[in-house]
């Protein structure tokens, strides 16, 4: 619950009024709907983003915006909305530790590798995943599924194209580039495209992290949720750590971000390498 301020003030030389107590309402909101909390030095970033869908539908302030999302609960709005609010940071082989690891743990398996990427954007990441499988696996690899969720649907639709520019891919090594990526001619000058063999390997769907319901089934190899939990709450990253936990096998490792700490949130989580971490058993009554 934010506290809203008694005496509602316009933003300052704006094109749209955006006062305090719209803020404070778009505040409630996001956290309500994705569980996400903005700090109040968010006021400008708010402002910028929405600003686009008020031009859009041509409303002149922000409280008609407001009203006209809480006028119907389950509108198509309110995903432009939560996709205005969310913040797609990726690159591929981001936070590079990890993926060694991963390599390792998957060269262990018996059985095929599952792994649930729960962020990930426009699909650096989970494509970053998919290559470690590929590497690690060998012939194996076409067993293998990166299961990749995100909250926004459009950062999903650019990744399950699969397509990228060269500067996007301009840190991977040329042999990965020739094993992994189609090179665009033509129209497609300066872009790539994720080789066929590799995509099969990913699966996008759309997931809400506080839905009652997640794609994510069976228990899995590894979770990647990283860079998301510094968005929530710390009642919200318990909520979800505890969620995880039945969804991890046996020995299996939940990704986090470098500046997320689990077992921190949870006891139920401990610290086996830099922002990795296995289901501490002893924990466990």
């Amino acid at each position: 619950m934010y506290i809203e301020s008694p005496a509602p003030a316009p933003t300052v030389n704006s094109e749209f009024l955006f006062t305090d107590h719209d803020f404070a309402k778009i505040r409630t909101l996001i956290h309500r709907r994705a569980g996400i909390a903005l700090g109040a030095q968010k006021r400008q970033m708010v402002y910028s983003r929405l600003s686009r869908r008020l031009r859009e539908l041509r409303l002149p302030e922000f409280s008609r915006y407001l009203e006209m999302l809480e006028s119907n609960h389950d509108g198509e709005e309110w995903q432009a909305f939560i996709n205005s609010l969310t913040t797609n940071l990726t690159s591929f082989f981001r936070e590079a530790h990890h993926f060694p690891v991963l390599a390792e743990h998957a060269k262990r398996s018996k059985q095929p590798v599952s792994i649930w990427c729960a962020a990930a954007s426009t699909g650096e990441e989970p494509y970053s995943i998919a290559i470690t499988l590929a590497e690690a696996l060998g012939e194996r690899a076409s067993t293998a599924r990166v299961i990749a969720t995100d909250i926004d649907t459009a950062v999903l639709a650019k990744a399950s194209a699969g397509v990228f520019t060269l500067e996007q891919v301009d840190r991977l090594p040329a042999d990965r580039l020739r094993r992994f990526f189609n090179k665009g001619t033509g129209a497609n000058a300066g872009k790539v495209r994720v080789r066929p063999e590799l995509a099969a390997m990913v699966r996008f769907e759309r997931l809400n992290l506080l839905d009652p319901g997640w794609p994510v089934k069976e228990p899995v190899d590894a979770i990647f949720c990283r860079n998301v939990m510094i968005y929530f709450d710390k009642p919200t990253q318990k909520r979800i750590l505890d969620r995880f936990e039945p969804l991890l096998k046996p020995g299996a490792l939940l990704f986090a971000g470098h500046s997320e700490n689990a077992s921190l949130v949870s006891p139920n989580f401990k610290a086996i390498g830099q922002t990795v971490y296995e289901v501490n058993r002893k924990s466990r009554p």
